[in-house]
C-alpha cells in the first residue's frame, strides 16, 4: 500500500482520500455478508481480502497524515476485546457467563465507554450517543430503539410493540386517504411505520436487517419462479392479469 501511494505509485491510489474510499469499504462489507449468506466460502475468502484491503488503505491514509497506522488499529481492537471480556482476561473476575450474561456485560462496558467519551468535555451524555448516522436506516432504527430500551423506554411485551405497528399502519392509511401520491405526511407516517416494525423485530429478538434481506431474497426467488413457470407455458408474464400472476405466485410458494 505504501508503494501504491508512493511518488512513483498508482495515480488512482494516490488520488484517494478517506471520503472517496469509504463507499468502497461499505460495498466490500456487504459483499462479505452476501458470500456468507450464500455459504460461498471460496468467494468469502476473496471478499475478506477485499475488505482487509480497505482497512489497510484507510490505515495508510491515516499514517500519512500522522494520525495512526495499521499496527495502531490492531492494538486498539485487541485492547477493546480485552477490556470488554473481563471474565476471560482479568484473573480477578474470571467466571463462566452465558451468552445473554456476556451480552449484558459487553453492553454495560460499551455504555460506560460512551459515557466517559461523551462527558470528557460536555458534562452530559445521551443514551443514543454514538449510533452512527451512516448505518442502513433499518439497522440504525434497530440500534436506536435498543439503546432507548436500556433506559427503560420500551414496551413491556412484544404484543404492545405489535399494537404500535398496527397503530402506525392505520396512520399511514389515514394519511394516504387524504390525497394522491407521497405527500410529506404520508412520507412521515411510512417512516414511523418502518421504525415501529424495526422496534418489533428487536422486541422479538430478530435482526431486522437480516430478516429484510431474507425477505428480499425470498421475494426474488418466488418472482423469478413465476417468470419461469409463465415462460415454460408459453405465456408472457408481463401481459398476465393480477389474478393469473397471483395464481403463479401461490403455485411457486406451494412448491417450496
Amino acid at each position: 500500500m505504501r508503494r501504491l501511494r508512493g511518488v512513483d505509485g498508482c495515480a488512482w491510489d494516490r488520488a484517494q482520500t478517506f471520503a472517496s474510499i469509504a463507499p468502497f469499504t461499505i460495498e466490500e462489507a456487504y459483499e462479505v455478508a452476501d458470500a456468507i449468506e450464500r455459504s460461498d466460502l471460496p468467494h468469502l475468502k476473496d471478499e475478506l481480502g477485499d475488505l482487509l484491503f480497505q482497512v489497510v488503505f484507510l490505515s495508510q491514509l491515516a499514517e500519512e497524515g500522522g494520525h495512526f497506522d495499521f499496527d495502531g488499529v490492531a492494538a486498539t481492537i485487541c485492547g477493546k476485546l480485552i477490556r470488554r471480556h473481563p471474565h476471560i482476561f482479568d484473573p480477578g473476575t474470571r467466571a463462566r457467563l452465558s451468552v445473554d450474561q456476556q451480552s449484558g456485560v459487553w453492553e454495560d462496558i460499551k455504555a460506560a465507554e460512551r459515557a466517559a467519551e461523551a462527558t470528557s468535555g460536555s458534562g452530559s451524555v445521551s443514551a443514543l450517543h454514538g449510533v452512527p448516522t451512516g448505518l442502513p436506516a433499518l439497522m440504525r432504527a434497530f440500534k436506536l430503539s435498543k439503546r432507548a430500551a436500556r433506559t427503560g423506554f420500551d414496551f413491556n411485551e412484544a404484543g404492545e410493540t405489535a399494537d404500535k405497528v398496527a397503530e402506525e399502519l392505520a396512520e399511514v392509511r389515514e394519511a394516504a386517504a387524504k390525497g394522491c401520491g407521497a405527500t410529506s405526511e404520508v412520507f412521515e407516517e411510512v417512516g414511523d411505520l418502518l421504525f415501529a416494525a424495526a422496534n418489533l423485530a428487536r422486541k422479538l429478538d430478530v435482526d431486522a436487517e437480516a430478516a429484510l434481506r431474507a425477505a428480499n431474497g425470498k421475494f426474488q426467488r418466488r418472482f423469478q419462479g413465476m417468470e419461469r413457470l409463465a415462460a415454460e407455458r408459453g405465456l408472457s408474464f408481463e401481459t398476465l392479469g393480477l389474478a393469473a400472476q397471483e395464481a403463479l405466485w401461490q403455485e411457486v410458494k406451494r412448491a417450496e
